[in-house]
């Protein structure tokens, strides 16, 4: 135990190093010590609310009876919810390659069992576990008018929840490292983490709500009261079911509610011991090398300088799973709006201008993702105008075939390829999804060699680099918003249609959506050019000073 909290100490005397040397560290920290308190009083004032006497909108007394199983549903789904979140969270972070991670106490000889349980403390002694832990216990002011009893038992089931949120995180990022391997795993296991991630997140919206099919009083449902009844015996939920088995009086399901978590915590705990144990065993060990036929892109694209700056963006784009997840997105975008479509094609494709929309946010950054390999660019003496050529071919290229493909793939789903309106409608969204994302590339080859932030390395695609933290916050939106400023033109033709009633003429958006994006996309990478050639030392320095930040 000494040694477990040896490492709690040593969390937050790194932590307050840390914003003893940083200013903008200092900021982050303030501010998600604001965010934290916001949560705070939210969770506070709503579990306030809700312990009191509840009117609907009417002004109607809502029963007790009622509330309560609308409050059990509620916890229950939430509870799940949210630590389906916060494991998503951690696998999105795998890898992490934080101070306090366990590789780095290799050298000091210390025991698994210990190393993990300080681990475990020390995450529990962070920000976001306190911060839970204290919302969690606020919310036991919702139960204070069922009785004192579930008020008490919330309080001790909080930090009962946070251990087994924590726990149950650790294993996953600590399994998912440690079985995850080869390269091309690692990045389909991303990607997939990835999608689950976002579409979970949109649940709520995919299913109905069941207020709108029937009265307030219709909900919770049978089915709902027994799903959740099902959750509760999930480790997500056990923690939050204790204080209504406290109030039920049914001592043997509270007691089998405790096992559940007690289990939970064991075999999280033991997983996480054979995780490190494992990772020291096998550290070193020479992973199988790939084997590479030809020169791959390099044999079929262009015999010029911008061709094999192209062949190599191309290569590295294969390999890189920071940016292939954006290439899903418009996938993602159309399926999840058809989902919510109901019946409404117009719904499915808009799903393509959204997902032309996003799917370029990386390259605003893109020199920043090739990282030091643009410096034997500027030691070859490649022109701008060269670069960011070889740049918009690239993704010129990969968005005209993906966005025919996706709206052939609309036109099955949607069955407008059967009338002539229908197929006009497809072919008028598919232009304006072409048009956003080649505004999209235009404005992407100015900002990438101009508006630059550190990212992660390829290695830990999801880990979160050190330093210029505004940055990283704020110059994704200034690309992705501002290449709606070049499309004004396609955006004003839209109002014009709108506000004279012409919605027959509909068709007119596409040759001027496309004619926009393209002039856009060339005069955006001319400009990047020009750019480019008055600051490639600069961007040389800026890509160094990145590289180490990875480390």
């Amino acid at each position: 135990m000494e040694v477990a909290l040896t490492m709690v100490r040593l969390r937050w005397a790194l932590t307050l190093a840390t914003l003893r040397k940083s200013t903008w560290q200092t900021i982050g920290y303030v501010l998600g010590i604001v965010f934290g308190i916001g949560a705070l009083v939210g969770v506070g004032a709503l579990a306030w609310f809700l312990g009191g006497p509840v009117f609907d909108m009417a002004g109607h007394h809502i029963p007790a009876g009622w509330m309560y199983g609308v409050l059990h549903v509620a916890v229950m789904y939430g509870s799940t919810f949210a630590g389906f979140i916060i494991l998503f969270i951690q696998l999105m972070l795998v890898g992490d390659g934080s101070t306090m991670a366990p590789h780095r106490f290799a050298l000091y000889g210390i025991p698994d069992r210990k190393l993990q349980l300080g681990m475990l403390l020390g995450g529990l002694s962070g920000l976001p576990a306190i911060c839970g832990t204290l919302a969690l216990m606020l919310w036991s002011l919702a139960y204070r008018w069922m009785s004192v009893g579930m008020v008490v038992m919330q309080l001790i089931a909080a930090p009962l929840a946070i251990i087994t949120m924590m726990s149950l995180a650790k294993l996953v990022i600590s399994a998912s490292t440690t079985l995850v391997r080869s390269k091309r795993g690692k990045n389909a296991f991303y990607l997939i983490a990835m999608i689950v991630f976002i579409v979970l997140c949109q649940l709520p919206n995919i299913i109905d709500n069941p207020a709108d099919s029937g009265s307030l009083y219709d909900f919770p449902s049978l089915t709902d009261l027994s799903v959740a009844d099902a959750l509760s015996w999930t480790p997500f939920g056990a923690a939050f079911q204790l204080p209504y088995d406290l109030l039920t009086g049914n001592p043997l399901l509270f007691v089998a509610r405790l096992a559940i978590l007690a289990v939970t915590w064991v075999v999280c705990f033991v997983g996480c011991v054979w995780c490190l144990r494992h990772d020291r065993v096998t550290a070193g060990a020479p992973e199988r090398a790939a084997k590479v036929r030809g020169i791959g892109a390099f044999g079929w694209m262009p015999d010029s300088t911008s061709g094999a700056m192209s062949a190599r963006l191309l290569t590295y784009l294969r390999r890189d799973p920071r940016q292939i997840l954006l290439f899903v997105m418009p996938v993602l975008f159309v399926a999840l709006f058809a989902l919510q479509s109901r019946g409404i094609t117009i719904v499915i494709w808009q799903g393509l201008i959204w997902g032309g929309w996003m799917m370029q946010m990386t390259e605003g950054n893109g020199l920043a993702y090739d990282g030091r390999g643009f410096t034997m660019e500027v030691l070859a003496g490649v022109r701008g105008w060269d670069d960011r050529r070889s740049r918009m071919r690239v993704f010129a290229s990969i968005n005209v075939i993906y966005m025919v493909v996706l709206g052939l793939a609309c036109f099955v789903l949607t069955g407008d390829w059967r009338t002539a309106d229908g197929l006009l409608l497809g072919v008028t969204f598919i232009c304006l999804a072409l048009g956003v994302s080649f505004s999209s590339i235009g404005v992407a080859e100015i900002t990438n060699c101009s508006l630059m932030y550190p990212v992660p390395s390829m290695d830990k695609p999801f880990s979160t680099p050190q330093g210029r933290a505004v940055a990283q916050g704020l110059f994704p939106f200034v690309q992705l918003f501002g290449c709606l400023i070049p499309m004004l033109p396609t955006i004003l033709v839209a109002i014009v249609l709108v506000v004279a009633d012409m919605g027959g003429w509909l068709w007119v958006m596409a040759p001027v959506g496309l004619a926009n994006g393209v002039a856009a996309m060339v005069i955006g990478s001319w400009l990047g050019g020009k750019l480019l050639d008055a600051r490639a030392i600069r961007v040389v320095q800026t890509l160094d000073s990145f590289a180490s930040l990875q480390r």
